[in-house]
């Protein structure tokens, strides 16, 4: 059809386009064929009403409300995030401070740390010095225990020089000569209390060694129902020192093993003729504990059995053969 062509060719629409829309405005035909052949009714669109326009233009900005309130929501919590995160970064930088500080302060305390060691090491080293030294000036000195008080009278040197022959049954030549003598502590003016010892230091130190020899031989002595001992004077450490070495006696017997107490605080050790010295009860008491699990052979060992050095002092082969004699402590 020309006409047709023309007005496809004016309006630019497909022809399909046309025949849909002439279709949909004629008007449906009053009589239809029926049966199984027959073509399906048009649908003709319906019209929205100026209500459900204004309805659905209402939900579209209802729900365009919504979605900018959530966006708003989350460009809150973003904002909220940056600051928590600024904050954040503020506290790791001061907690990274601290951390520093604390570097520094652990590294000056470790510096005060060593140096302390040494001042340590130097104080102990200053103590076995100074208790060297007191041991040193109280060579000359003995110790009388259990003598009653007032005994000795007014003059407590002469009293010595006459009781002391008699104790040790020795005949001292030079007569004794003291440089002093006195008791220790307050006096007591009670009787029934353990009297005061004595502290006499000797002119002569021979003869100081021969009056501790006997006392460790032949001690305790007896006058009368008093029973009197004699003694070296040591200082406070030496004296702790050796009541600890006192103490491990029982497990050297139970190990079998021969032992001496040197002056002035010096443990010996001897078992299988190999021997070995010790100025520590701790390290003698390892040392033991080591000693079940490890034969004595095995110790390196710089004296044997049978020899006695110059520094024994009042020591004799006669004391170290009698394990069980032990020198009696104030």
């Amino acid at each position: 059809m020309p006409g047709s062509k023309a007005n496809q060719k004016s309006t630019g629409k497909p022809a399909q386009q046309l025949l849909f829309s002439e279709a949909l405005h004629h008007k449906r035909p009053t009589s239809m064929a029926t049966g199984p052949h027959a073509s399906p009714p048009l649908i003709q669109p319906t019209a929205m009403s100026d209500k459900e326009q204004s309805t659905t233009i209402e939900r579209i900005l209802h729900e365009i409300t919504a979605v900018s309130r959530r966006i708003e929501g989350v460009d809150a919590s973003i904002s909220s995030l940056t600051l928590e995160t600024k904050s954040m970064r503020s506290d790791i930088a001061g907690f990274q401070s601290r951390v520093t500080g604390l570097e520094h302060c652990m590294e000056s305390l470790e510096t005060q740390i060593a140096t302390s060691r040494d001042r340590d090491q130097d104080l102990l080293y200053l103590r076995s010095k100074l208790t060297d030294l007191e041991d040193r000036s109280r060579r000359d000195n003995i110790c009388l225990l259990g003598i009653p008080e007032h005994e000795e009278g007014t003059d407590i040197q002469t009293f010595l020089s006459s009781i002391l022959p008699k104790l040790t049954s020795l005949d001292f030549d030079p007569p004794l000569e003291f440089q002093r003598a006195h008791r220790v502590g307050l006096k007591r003016s009670d009787t029934s209390l353990r009297p005061r010892p004595i502290i006499a230091c000797l002119l002569h130190h021979n003869q100081t060694r021969q009056i501790l020899q006997t006392a460790r031989n032949h001690g305790p002595f007896r006058i009368d129902q008093y029973h009197i001992r004699i003694t070296a004077d040591y200082s406070k450490d030496t004296n702790e020192r050796r009541k600890a070495f006192l103490a491990i006696r029982p497990r050297l017997r139970q190990l079998e093993m021969k032992y001496g107490l040197f002056d002035p605080g010096r443990m010996w050790v001897t078992k299988n003729r190999i021997s070995k010295d010790f100025y520590n009860p701790e390290e003698l008491s390892l040392f033991l504990d080591s000693f079940q699990h490890q034969p004595m052979d095995s110790v390196n060992s710089s004296r044997p059995q049978d020899v006695i050095g110059e520094d024994e002092g009042d020591c004799t082969l006669h004391d170290i053969k009698r394990t069980d004699q032990t020198f009696p402590i104030p």
